[in-house]
């Protein structure tokens, strides 16, 4: 994180943010996979709803790095709470470069909840090449689509939206769609194995009416916008989510091996050379991954001509090593692993959703893959 008392205040808020309200109402977000209101306003009551955005409209300029460590410790006591706040992050970040200034206001003030609007039954994982289309009217432009899946979907205060260009050419074209438009219809509520609280949903339009000034950056250049700001800070907040999945998997399963006793011969669990084998293996992993986001954000940092690389790369491990890691937490505490107070089987399903989110890991290996054999990735 940045260095200096801003920062110092940054982290003392947030640590008795995790520790009072995030931490203790994670279980019951998942129960009943609600949204998680009460954390979400704490975020916002502590400004760091604006973590993204430039002081200049109120906001804490905290940097990629700083937020990146922002989604990692909420992610250890909630992992929707965390996916929630990466994707207002990701949003956000679009409203910085083209937004107006009360949106970016709105947005680092909390009082504009931001999300991405990008995955579409038609194009699936692809999620830069839209089938969902805009057309002129006589009183602006109309969108129709069906979006696959929106974290916050009720929730938002608007969408960060693709579609088809209007009529430049090229892959797409973004713009903010007020989620109180009319023509838009939410096919919740979500109801999922894992991240219960994040309010994914399914999202349709029916000629729905935005002004044209609704545009976010030129016409046709979306794919632009997508693979410049959307793709480092989601992939970087993602991986981080998962990171921070993983640490507290490693704590909480450490601390049920410490703890567990064999009666008939007064020993631990972590008395046995097998379960500290899995714990070292855990924590190795979880290092690993760590260090490969500390890497890619060094690489965004420096401009490096690696960057790319690194940023393709840090979510695909970390989403894949998070389900190592829990996999080894479930094995490790065995029975105990399927009860609700223990905590695991939550991290265990929470990180699943890495995988699946566009861009999933098979994608990434597929860029990865071509990067590394000197092809054109689209």
């Amino acid at each position: 994180m940045m260095p200096g008392t801003n920062t110092e205040n940054v982290e003392t808020k947030l640590d008795q943010i995790c520790a009072e309200i995030i931490g203790p109402a994670a279980p019951e977000v998942d129960r009943t996979g609600s949204f998680p209101t009460e954390s979400i306003a704490a975020l916002k009551n502590a400004g760091l709803m604006g973590a993204m955005s430039a002081r200049e409209v109120g906001g804490l300029g905290l940097g990629l790095r700083t937020t990146a460590g922002i989604i990692r410790r909420v992610s250890r006591e909630c992992g929707s709470t965390a996916m929630v706040l990466c994707m207002h992050y990701c949003g956000t970040a679009v409203l910085e470069a083209y937004g107006s200034q009360d949106v970016r206001r709105a947005a680092a003030a909390g009082d504009h909840l931001s999300t991405l609007a990008f995955s579409e039954a038609g194009s699936r994982s692809h999620f830069w090449a839209p089938v969902s289309t805009a057309r002129r009217n006589a009183n602006g432009v109309l969108l129709d689509a069906k979006k696959s899946w929106v974290t916050s979907a009720s929730k938002a205060t608007a969408y960060v939206w693709s579609s088809q260009p209007l009529e430049a050419p090229g892959f797409s074209t973004i713009w903010l769609v007020p989620a109180s438009a009319a023509g838009l219809t939410v096919h919740g509520p979500f109801d999922g194995l894992g991240l219960r609280g994040n309010d994914s949903s399914p999202v349709s339009a029916a000629g729905v009416h935005v002004p044209e000034s609704a545009m976010l950056g030129p016409d046709g250049k979306g794919f632009d916008v997508m693979m410049g700001i959307v793709l480092p800070v989601f992939n970087v907040l993602n991986a981080a989510c998962s990171v921070g999945l993983m640490e507290a998997a490693v704590e909480r399963t450490t601390r049920h091996a410490a703890n567990t006793r064999y009666s008939h011969i007064t020993s631990s669990l972590a008395d046995l050379p097998t379960i500290r084998n899995y714990l070292a293996r855990m924590q190795i992993k979880t290092d690993m991954a760590r260090g490969l986001l500390e890497e890619t954000l060094a690489a965004i940092e420096a401009g490096r001509g690696d960057t790319l690389l690194r940023v393709l790369e840090c979510k695909a491990a970390a989403g894949e090593t998070a389900n190592e890691v829990l996999d080894m937490a479930m094995r490790i505490c065995g029975g105990f692993a399927f009860r609700k107070d223990i905590g695991v089987e939550r991290y265990f399903r929470d990180a699943r959703a890495a995988g699946v989110m566009a861009p999933t890991t098979d994608v990434l290996y597929d860029f990865i893959g071509k990067a590394v054999c000197g092809m054109q990735l689209f």
